[in-house]
């Protein structure tokens, strides 16, 4: 590789950059390489139908060909709302080898986000996936003037399109595909408004090729010719979306599974190598299999052989197994812990996991499986991946060092800050916000809160903006205590709240899934309803029993004193979740203003926690 120019602090790229690349460049490479290799499987009866890499780049050109012919113009944009499925990435790359990009919209949008998201991206078109979308759509599209065409996919009008561009040239297809280069602007994502409106985050071809170039090296083991993956994360978020295109970078097999549902059965007939999840998924199944084995009377075998399984993995960590544990531990592997890697389909060696932290006690329950958990730390203005547990750097409780072409370093104030092939371009139509969000020296602002240790390791703390500042001083990163509290199987989502308060306190949702379960196992009405559990002796002791564990892990002063069950979910469509499942603080804080009150208020009706 020739002799580059790293600026300080970056690790150099183990692939040299091409600024003339773009993103198809990507499946051309693939293409000439393997061809024959599927990139993608689809659902056909019980099993799945594998689509060869030439087979993929023939649809793509010819949808891109389709596209053409209805008007689509180098540099457009296109809108585009649905489900997890094949069609986002032939989608994604016929506008590419159009000349044009997409602006997703995430499934579960209001309509007033979709006529934001869309008017503000300049979208000219859009596709959606079925009638459902469609009728949300309507509702934004009298203020989506500039929007021409709209193409369902369930009634088959990508088809229709394909049949439409059969007289466009082969050459045209390849004049318009070499038109971007590194430079320009693959694809607008905007954010998810946890706290503000949506910002459009442009994100040019060079972060998504040089990312992946570097990433394939990086994780060769996980991301290898022959390795597969099931999607179920949404691939309108950045993060399902990078690994939809380093998944075609690197010849992997990829399925998806829109129905969390079924995604247990669609992983043992799918059998992938690694998947990709946020931490609350690996709770749900953990919390899932724990009220299984509980029903049928092995719930203290099943809690046995998981803290055995996390003693194993902190032995192998120190270097050494005692003779008793590799025999206690083989046993429960045995008995317990193969079982339930066999519900994820027998092959999985590796599990993706970010946009929030993982508790260190499944991070070690998963690693006795045979499944490491690669931590992995980024945003949508950094293309995913800044840092990244990979099988040869990896540290349990961190997010893992910088990847290639990217840097990390801490500032005075303990921001982290980012710098690399990873970061974008700016704001769409935000020339004040891009100029804020970096510092004199290129630097990217992250607003989150986070420590380097000697040998190049990232931890997350918390977002800068959630500090608390109890009155007594006391500085409380929320997600300190939300994390551990939110591992246990009844408890849906903890708000830290105190800000200014003499004390810590917590909003507590219940998770209406697995509630039936548990109240059943410990012998209680399963249909109880979110008011009446809320109300319930026995759900109280167990929330309280579980902030008492969590307090545990800090100081008395960043302890919760007191907490409220709330009698609802928080979820997206009351304002109160992100798509991607993060807390809306400031919707929860002014929602719930009433409640947060009357902990604090001398005759409260909050419930102490007790030493």
């Amino acid at each position: 590789m020739p002799e580059l120019t790293v600026p300080e602090g970056v690790i150099p790229p183990v692939v040299a950059p091409d600024p003339d690349a773009n993103v198809t460049d990507l499946l051309e490479d693939t293409v000439r390489a393997y061809p024959d290799t599927p990139l993608f499987a689809l659902p056909e009866g019980d099993g799945w139908r594998d689509v060869s890499a030439a087979e993929f780049r023939r649809q793509v050109i010819a949808l891109a060909k389709g596209l053409v012919a209805a008007g689509v113009e180098p540099g457009d944009t296109v809108g585009f709302m649905c489900k997890v499925r094949y069609e986002f990435s032939l989608v994604d790359f016929a506008l590419w080898y159009a000349g044009a990009r997409m602006v997703p919209v995430y499934e579960t949008s209001a309509p007033s986000q979709i006529q934001w998201i869309l008017s503000d991206g300049g979208a000219s078109r859009v596709i959606l996936e079925d009638a459902d979308l469609v009728s949300r759509f309507d509702e934004a599209h009298g203020d989506l003037p500039a929007i021409t065409d709209v193409w369902r996919i369930d009634r088959g009008d990508l088809d229709a399109l394909v049949e439409r561009g059969k007289d466009v040239p082969d050459e045209e297809i390849e004049r318009r595909r070499s038109i971007a280069v590194g430079s320009d602007v693959a694809t607008l994502i905007y954010t998810s408004g946890s706290t503000g409106r949506p910002k459009g985050v442009m994100l040019t071809h060079s972060n998504f090729v040089e990312l992946c170039r570097n990433a394939k090296v990086a994780m060769a083991d996980v991301v290898g010719v022959g390795s597969s993956t099931l999607l179920f994360v949404t691939q309108a978020h950045v993060f399902a979306r990078f690994i939809s295109v380093l998944g075609i970078a690197s010849a992997v097999r990829v399925g998806h599974q829109s129905d969390t549902k079924k995604l247990l059965p669609s992983m043992g007939s799918f059998k992938p190598t690694f998947f990709l999840a946020v931490p609350r998924v690996f709770e749900k199944v953990y919390n899932a299999s724990e009220q299984k084995a509980e029903a049928g009377g092995k719930g203290k075998i099943f809690r046995a052989a998981a803290l055995t399984a996390v003693e194993h993995s902190k032995a192998l960590d120190a270097g050494h197994v005692p003779l008793g544990l590799k025999l206690r531990f083989a046993l429960f592997d045995r008995l317990v812990l193969s079982k339930l890697k066999v519900a994820l389909g027998g092959n999985v060696k590796y599990a993706v996991s970010g946009s929030a932290p993982l508790s260190h006690f499944l991070a070690h329950f998963y690693r006795s499986l045979g499944i490491r958990i690669l931590e992995g730390y980024g945003l949508t203005e950094t293309t995913a991946p800044v840092t990244v547990n990979v099988p040869d750097k990896f540290k349990i409780g961190t997010v893992g060092p910088a990847l290639p072409g990217n840097g990390v370093k801490i500032a005075e104030d303990g921001e982290v800050l980012v710098k690399g092939v990873c970061v974008f371009a700016g704001y769409w139509h935000n020339e004040q916000g891009s100029r804020e969000a970096f510092t004199e020296d290129g630097w990217f602002h992250t607003g989150d809160i986070g420590a380097l240790d000697s040998e190049g390791y990232l931890t997350i703390t918390g977002r800068k903006k959630e500090l608390i500042v109890t009155a007594g001083g006391k500085n409380v990163a929320p997600n300190t205590l939300e994390d551990p509290i939110r591992s246990n199987t009844i408890i849906g989502q903890p708000v830290v709240v105190g800000d200014q308060r003499p004390f810590v306190a917590a909003l507590i949702t219940l998770d209406a899934e697995m509630l039936p379960a548990w109240l059943e196992n410990h012998g209680h009405d399963k249909a109880m309803t979110l008011e009446q559990a809320a109300q319930h002796p026995a759900v109280i002791e167990e929330v309280r029993g579980q902030i008492r564990r969590a307090n545990t892990l800090v100081s008395r002063a960043e302890s919760v004193r007191k907490f409220a069950i709330l009698p609802i979910e928080f979820v997206e469509a009351n304002g109160h979740l992100t798509p991607k499942m993060s807390i809306k603080r400031d919707n929860v804080m002014r929602d719930f203003a009433p409640q947060i009150e009357d902990i604090y208020a001398s005759n409260s009706t909050a419930h102490d926690v007790g030493e």
